[in-house]
């Protein structure tokens, strides 16, 4: 990283009264710049306690819009707005609207990998770390709408035995991970314990020796007698556990494990959005205001 650079981004910080928080995907110089890295509710979440008037938020577009809802007061700047979500592209407020009409009564749970708009017409959020427990404590009664992934819902309904009306949304790059592929990394790295996304295909996930979220990992790695992991999600990851847990070694499923996406933020697009105040979550106080509701509900613990 240039030292020149970085310098000058933090000299903008505290200009700014700005911090920086960084997705566990992003490349390894953000991660390195970061304040805090973690999964994107986790961030947020933290997002939300710190003392700050600016928020850098290094990740893609439905993560910022998260922070925005959580921190109204704070300017939460999106270093390239080109970094959007596939997954969560892959509905919007208009179709869930009407979506929604063919089911009248269902209880709508959301991935918080979902637009700030989606967000909106939901009743509970769930992240790929909690979304078993909260569905299982639904109203055993009413119908369950579960979005955008239909991977996670179908590794939930498993999980649940609840059967859900499932979006047809999916990650692509989780999606590119395939059993064969962890099955051959087995065979050559016999020892190793396989961690699995539930965002992968139901097939790769039956392959998982633990399937958890990227903060699951970092946990179960940080507290594993295991020294070789072969890590079956992006592959940006590996690097903050490298970090954290430097003695163990991280075999990564695929090549292809990668998400463009996430890769689109570079130091320098961090010191052009702190020089230039580029570019600010922008979201009407009645989509923040709607949208905050099912996320409140998740947090508080708090199923209606």
């Amino acid at each position: 990283m240039d030292a020149t650079i970085k310098q000058r981004i933090k000299e903008l910080k505290l200009q700014r009264n700005a911090m920086i928080v960084a997705h566990n995907y992003q490349l390894p110089e953000i991660q390195d710049l970061a304040d805090f890295t973690g999964d994107s509710l986790e961030l947020s979440v933290k997002a939300a306690s710190i003392d700050c008037q600016v928020l850098v938020f290094c990740g893609v577009r439905f993560m910022a819009e998260t922070a925005k809802i959580l921190s109204p007061a704070k300017t939460v700047l999106f270093p390239v707005l080109e970094a959007g979500c596939p997954m969560a592209d892959m509905i919007t407020r208009e179709e869930l609207i009407a979506f929604k009409q063919d089911h009248p009564g269902a209880i709508v749970v959301c991935y918080v990998n979902s637009s700030a708009e989606v967000k909106a017409e939901c009743d509970i959020a769930v992240t790929s770390a909690n979304a078993a427990r909260i569905v299982s404590q639904l109203p055993p009664e009413r119908e369950i709408i579960f979005l955008p992934d239909r991977h996670l819902g179908a590794y939930v309904q498993a999980k649940t035995g609840r059967q859900m009306v499932l979006w047809p949304g999916y990650c692509p790059t989780h999606a590119r991970i395939t059993p064969q592929e962890i099955r051959a990394l087995r065979n050559r790295y016999p020892n190793a314990v396989v961690l699995v996304h539930p965002e992968c295909p139901s097939d790769t996930i039956e392959e998982a020796d633990e399937v958890l979220s990227t903060g699951g990992m970092c946990t179960f790695v940080r507290t594993s007698t295991s020294k070789q992991f072969i890590i079956a999600t992006e592959s940006g990851i590996i690097h903050r556990l490298k970090k954290e847990n430097p003695n163990a070694e991280y075999i990564p499923v695929s090549p292809y494990a990668i998400c463009p996406n996430m890769k689109q933020i570079h130091v320098e697009d961090v010191l052009r959005a702190l020089e230039k105040m580029e570019y600010p979550i922008q979201l009407s106080e009645e989509i923040r205001e709607r949208a905050l509701l099912p996320l409140r509900r998740m947090l508080d613990g708090r199923i209606e």
